[in-house]
């Protein structure tokens, strides 16, 4: 995992590099005067997308290109849409070409298509490539671009619903918007949320009722050849009970008969639903038939997200047996305990896998950071701004070969940049996520700032590799954006993903200032604890609640935070992101309103004040001493000993990580690092974590044969409902499946002398073998080996 971090590291600086940034300047030739020649073809996805590249040009520029049939002669520079045109000499679904033909009389920009799709993306891919300032437009003169996607579904879940952080405020011409930004990088597919699902029944920002703007939804994408999905979970406790089926049919027909189009519907296994296979089938053969009296060639989907290895194998059994001729495919999603390739190997070959990734979390999810920092998931949590272009890029690529594409699952608009990677990347694999994030930076931001710009999103991930408190790229990352901000004209300061950069270039900053200042007080408040031998409990408490109170000396990083509230209410204001509960009417702080943690501990300094005054009330002189030497001695196993907290990547050499992040990035074999819990020791909130069946290990060498040794651990307390067991490497029990204490207490146990009888002890946790959920509850925070 480190190697790979490294690795990752190096290949940033060297994009940041100034050989790096020097692009050469292409010819170009200058479209400001242009029009656009297309055959007239009202109401359909053509127009659509003549429309939409009319519009965006306008939008950029200030210029309206003129439309004009091919029977219209100009004698200006000509965008020439030619549809129904073989492609490469074939006739593929969805692909383009585009060139600059250099001929006598005017110049022209063709783009050739053979269906409405191909137009729709040769559009797309001419705007990406356009060079759009104020008054003036052009492109590079000798483009030549022939194009094929390589996966045939590419999209994203867009849910219209209260637990997002800004979906909810959108209204129909924002989602227009948006659907057309999706576009422009390839997508071609979008999920809609029905209005009943794991979710509040209203949102304060509602412009529009849920159903009505499903409906909206639909239509759009109708208008522009989009295939649209319905994420529908099956929510009903009892689907064994025949009433209870009618009634769940009875509901999504309703919904069915109300949309324009729907093309396909997927139904998660859980997450939400807890549903027997044999009943969730039986009900999903019910609902497509229903389905299919109002979209008669509309697929239906399932996932075995969280079922049990028992309803795996059911699962399984089913589609090999039945085979069920109304199931189109199936979806590897969150949740789902086997690994894709091992799915894929699984499902009979009639079935197709779509891939449905999480895109948007950052802990506590699908593909979490690797080895993210604490103060990260406790600040800015979950659902944060978190573009990740070189790590998404992995994930991609990772699992593209055992899929038809993908639907990402997304909570809002936090991932725009990762959405843009997906796409991009299930169109073209090959594709240079640097270019990228350069055709990103140029179309949305400003052709100015394709090379900062696109650099700085780099740089923004960058700033969550390795510890925050020595990491040197945040102050530079911050830097960066703050020339491009002195440099920003109203427009582009205006613009929400100019200002989602910004505020996360910020909030790392001042979290940065925060953990160097308050880690600095932790550490002189413990150093003036341990000298209450010497200088007695009274002074030493006194000085050491000096230390703890000490004023946050924010004059370095005053102007920081407040620049975080400002870009806050900006995002508000232009695109409804919901970044506070109390401010902002978010759903929770864990919903991407990571506004209201921003003061939030991260070091110890709270744990330190509590525990001075728990160790105030103990009843002699003596008994605060002892308890003072424990917690400055605390990490030391004594003579012969071993300690390792297993969730921090400086110091956890005893750990067995498993393949890591480059090469199972769902850590589906791999320990991953896991955060939980508010307040407390902090060290007890992060972990070391294994999923599903896989087992936790720790490989220690060089203990004595002849001496007695004692483990203490402290487990995490995540899911604290799942049991844990400890064996040795040679199937020697160190204790039996238990249930996790929370409050979390270090447990003590004796190893049985055979566990180590050559000198080497291997322990192995496991969580309960076969269940489900999400696979969480095999953590170790601290593990302490004490020879006696």
């Amino acid at each position: 995992m480190i190697g790979f971090v490294l690795t990752i590291f190096a290949l940033m600086v060297a994009h940041s590099s100034p050989a790096a940034q020097r692009q050469p300047t292409p010819r170009m030739i200058d479209l400001t005067t242009a029009v656009v020649i297309a055959a007239p073809r009202p109401n359909t996805a053509d127009a659509k997308a003549v429309q939409m590249l009319v519009e965006e040009v306008e939008k950029r520029t200030r210029i309206r290109w003129p439309v004009l049939s091919p029977a219209q002669t100009s004698s200006r520079p000509r965008v020439a849409i030619v549809t129904n045109s073989p492609v490469g000499g074939e006739w593929l679904a969805e692909s383009f070409s585009i060139q600059t033909e250099h001929q006598t009389g005017p110049q022209q920009i063709t783009i050739r298509a053979q269906d409405s799709r191909g137009v729709l993306f040769g559009v797309g891919r001419l705007l990406r490539n356009l060079r759009m300032e104020r008054d003036r437009v052009s492109i590079p003169a000798d483009l030549i671009i022939t194009s094929s996607p390589y996966h045939s579904l590419r999209g994203h879940q867009l849910g219209y619903r209260p637990k997002t952080n800004s979906y909810d405020g959108w209204t129909v011409p924002m989602w227009e918007q948006y659907i057309r930004d999706l576009i422009v990088f390839g997508a071609n597919a979008v999920e809609l949320i029905p209005p009943r699902s794991d979710d509040d029944a209203d949102s304060p920002h509602f412009p529009l009722p849920p159903m009505k703007m499903m409906m909206e939804m639909s239509k759009l994408l109708d208008q522009y050849g989009m295939d649209v999905w319905i994420w529908y979970p099956a929510m009903d406790k009892d689907y064994g009970n025949p009433e209870t089926v009618d009634r769940a049919v009875k509901e999504w027909a309703y919904v069915f008969r109300k949309l324009p189009r729907v093309d396909a519907v997927f139904v998660p296994g859980g997450d939400p639903g807890h549903t027997e296979p044999k009943h969730l089938m039986a009900l999903l053969e019910k609902q497509t038939a229903s389905l299919h009296k109002y979209h008669p060639k509309a697929q239906m989907w399932v996932s075995p997200q969280g079922f049990t290895q028992a309803w795996m194998d059911e699962f399984i059994g089913i589609l090999k047996t039945k085979q069920p001729k109304w199931l189109t495919g199936v979806v590897f999603g969150p949740q789902v305990r086997a690994p894709l390739p091992k799915l894929r190997a699984l499902v009979p070959k009639q079935y197709p896998i779509r891939h449905y990734p999480d895109i948007t979390h950052s802990i506590q999810c699908q593909f979490p950071v690797p080895d993210w920092d604490p103060a990260f998931a406790l600040t800015e949590g979950r659902e944060s701004i978190n573009p990740r272009p070189t790590q998404e890029s992995l994930i991609c690529k990772y699992h593209q070969p055992y899929t038809i594409g993908s639907i990402t699952y997304s909570e809002g608009c936090n991932d725009d940049v990762n959405k843009a990677v997906w796409s991009a990347l299930e169109w073209d694999p090959k594709a240079d996520v640097k270019e990228i994030l350069r055709e990103y930076s140029r179309y949305f931001i400003s052709p100015r700032f394709e090379e900062a710009f696109s650099e700085g999103l780099l740089h923004l991930e960058q700033n969550w590799v390795g510890p925050l408190a020595q990491n040197t790229q945040v102050p530079r990352t911050l830097k960066e954006f703050q020339l491009l901000e002195a440099r920003a004209n109203p427009r582009e300061k205006l613009n929400w993903r100019f200002q989602q950069a910004l505020y996360r270039a910020y909030y790392d900053s001042y979290l940065q200032l925060r953990m160097i200042r308050e880690s600095n007080i932790a550490r002189r408040a413990l150093d003036t604890l341990a000298q209450a031998p010497q200088i007695g409990w009274d002074r030493a408490s006194a000085e050491t609640a000096l230390v703890l109170n000490e004023l946050d000396d924010r004059r370095a990083g005053a102007g920081l935070r407040q620049r975080v509230f400002e870009l806050a209410e900006a995002l508000f204001q232009s695109i409804h992101m919901q970044l506070s509960v109390k401010k902002y009417k978010a759903i929770a702080v864990d919903r991407g309103a990571n506004l209201d943690s921003i003061d939030d501990p991260i070091t110890d300094r709270a744990w330190i004040a509590q525990e001075s005054k728990r160790i105030a009330a103990l009843p002699d002189e003596a008994d605060r001493i002892k308890a003072i030497d424990e917690i400055v001695h605390w990490t030391d196993p004594g003579p012969g000993g071993f300690y390792d907290e297993p969730g921090n990547p400086q110091r956890r050499e005893h750990l067995a990580p498993g393949p890591g992040f480059a090469k199972d990035p769902g850590f589906m074999s791999s320990v991953r690092v896991g955060f939980e819990g508010e307040g407390g020791r902090l060290r007890w909130g992060r972990y070391a974590e294994t999923l599903y069946d896989t087992p936790l290990q720790m490989r220690y060498s060089g203990l004595d044969p002849k001496a007695a040794y004692k483990m203490r651990v402290v487990y995490g307390p995540d899911k604290p409902e799942v049991k844990i067991r400890c064996i040795s490497g040679n199937g020697i029990e160190v204790h039996p499946y238990l249930t996790k204490p929370i409050p979390q207490k270090p447990l003590e146990f004796d190893i049985p002398p055979a566990a180590y009888a050559g000198g080497a002890l291997e322990l192995v946790w496991n969580r309960q073998p076969g269940f489900g959920g999400n696979g969480r509850g095999c953590q170790v925070s601290e593990i302490w080996i004490v020879k006696r």
